[in-house]
């Protein structure tokens, strides 16, 4: 059986038609969303040399990388300043950064083991009560505040637009932070220090073609590569 492969190809495939479709020349890359789904799915893709999956949960992120520690991590969930130490030398990105309490948490767990994290500054464009993220008028004097930190590396944005049966309605989040990555990218580049913008994360399995068309570099896919969650096992 290689349905999960398949479904990740397929997903590839209409990243493909998108870009050609928009004219877009730079890469989207497809991040594997594998919480609740255990290991056995994930080798559909690891023995496929894919093997960089998104988590939201620390626990179960580091029970996995337990398992097996060839796996990569992207932490893509809300994370506690408390749960830090238990994640930083196990992913390879912590994409849900809401608050400067916890990149700097990130910053000072990550100086004990002498290494630099990757992170993403996590945006709440829609403003909604149920998500966590920095307001979009915020971002940049966080920015600001996070060049004096020497032990993580930011690499961009990411939000979480809200659901919708009508994806279309959300490029209007995704257009906003587009232009707030530009901006930021821009103003950054003459110094560069640890802001390097490279990574525009928006873009989920209901809406990841309009967030590719609004500029993303990354989408973020669970259901339409693994199926259906068990969320039962939270």
């Amino acid at each position: 059986m290689q349905e999960i492969y398949n479904n990740y190809m397929k997903i590839l495939n209409n990243i493909n038609d998108i870009k050609n479709k928009n004219n877009i020349d730079y890469e989207v890359k497809l991040l594997a969303v594998s919480k609740t789904k255990p290991i056995t799915d994930m080798y559909q893709l690891k023995d496929n040399n894919i093997n960089f999956f998104g988590e939201n949960y620390v626990q179960e992120l580091v029970s996995k990388y337990e398992a097996d520690n060839e796996l990569k991590f992207h932490m893509i969930g809300h994370l506690q300043t408390n749960k830090v130490k238990y994640i930083v030398d196990k992913v390879s990105m912590i994409e849900s950064v809401d608050s400067l309490k916890l990149a700097k948490e990130i910053d000072k767990e990550s100086k004990k083991k002498n290494l630099i994290s990757n992170i993403l500054l996590e945006v709440n464009v829609a403003c909604e009560e149920s998500k966590f993220g920095f307001k979009l008028n915020e971002v940049k004097d966080i920015i600001d505040e996070l060049t004096t930190l020497s032990n993580i590396n930011v690499c961009g944005l990411m939000t979480s637009a809200p659901y919708t049966n009508t994806p279309e309605d959300n490029k209007v989040y995704f257009n906003l932070l587009k232009k707030l990555y530009d901006e930021i990218k821009e103003e950054n580049d003459s110094f560069k220090n640890n802001i390097n913008f490279n990574t525009l994360s928006m873009g989920m399995s209901n809406d990841y073609k309009e967030a590719i068309e609004c500029g993303s570099t990354e989408i973020r896919v669970g259901t339409d590569i693994f199926g259906a969650r068990n969320y039962n096992k939270d």
